[in-house]
């Protein structure tokens, strides 16, 4: 410490015990003293000091697992300090706000589902461009995808923009986002037994003939386009909505159905609806 010139050590509350008998050490060498701060320890639910049993891991886990990095520190800071009433902090709120005094005095606990929430709220602040950068490595290490469709840079903005209120982490993002990169190699069965059969038949193929000539590609479009067959084919939404969702994700769960079919592609689309109606003829 005096050969680096430390002039304030913070540390744990469990250091307190050993710290006079370093003091002395520093007093005997005439060396200036530190500052000495001690900070209460995180916590398990059982209020016992973190550890692994408690799930505590490195902090290189929590990258693969997909938390962003300035999420898991706004958490960690606000775990032991608080100001006002404020709960999501900036880096530079951070820096510019901390003091040691207003941390607290007692440990606090760790809970997991409060990280989630963090993490979602320093998601949906992030531009979805700048999101979709970081939620690249986690579609390439998950949906082991190397090769985007189209233009990457434009898909990932998009999965961004649509998922980022719906999920906590990169990695939930990158899972449950696996059909706007791979077309569903199979079909949820309890959502293809009851959307994909021969009722569905008429439906799916007068949405692909209707969207394969569709002029202008936008979301308003396509959500103009599928309820004119819905009209003209007088039958409910669902009849159409749910078989036209369950062929090009594989299930019955995604964003808004004008986006999602939007996202996936013209060409890919009509592919994908071919390949559901071909389901429902060999079933």
């Amino acid at each position: 410490d005096i050969d680096m010139g430390i002039t304030h050590v913070i540390r744990g509350d469990d250091h307190i015990n050993n710290t006079p008998r370093q003091i002395n050490i520093l007093k005997a060498m005439g060396a200036t003293l530190p500052e000495y701060g001690h900070l209460p320890m995180i916590l398990g639910e059982d209020k016992k000091r973190m550890s692994k049993r408690h799930g505590a891991v490195s902090v290189m886990q929590y990258q693969e697992e997909g938390y962003l990095p300035e999420a898991l520190l706004n958490y960690l800071v606000r775990l032991g300090w608080s100001h006002e009433d404020k709960e999501i902090f900036s880096m530079d709120e951070m820096v510019k706000l901390f003091t040691l005094e207003a941390v607290n005095k007692s440990g606090s606990v760790f809970n997991k589902e409060k990280l989630d929430w963090v993490n979602q709220q320093h998601m949906q602040a992030m531009p979805a461009e700048e999101l979709g950068k970081k939620l690249k490595p986690y579609v390439e290490s998950v949906l082991g995808v190397d090769a985007l469709p189209g233009d990457q840079s434009s898909t990932l903005t998009g999965v961004a923009e649509l998922q980022k209120d719906r999920v906590s982490t990169l990695k939930e993002m990158a899972e449950e986002s696996y059909y706007f990169f791979k077309a569903p190699t199979e079909y949820d069965p309890k959502a293809a037994a009851k959307q994909l059969t021969e009722a569905s038949v008429e439906p799916l193929s007068t949405i692909k003939t209707r969207l394969a000539d569709l002029g202008n590609w936008e979301a308003t479009s396509i959500e103009e386009t599928i309820k004119a067959t819905v009209d003209e084919l007088g039958i409910g939404f669902g009849k159409m909505g749910l078989p036209l969702r369950v062929a090009l994700t594989g299930n019955t769960k995604s964003p808004a159905l004008e986006q999602t079919v939007h996202l996936i592609g013209r060409d890919e689309c009509v592919k994908r609806l071919d390949n559901a109606l071909g389901h429902i003829a060999s079933s």
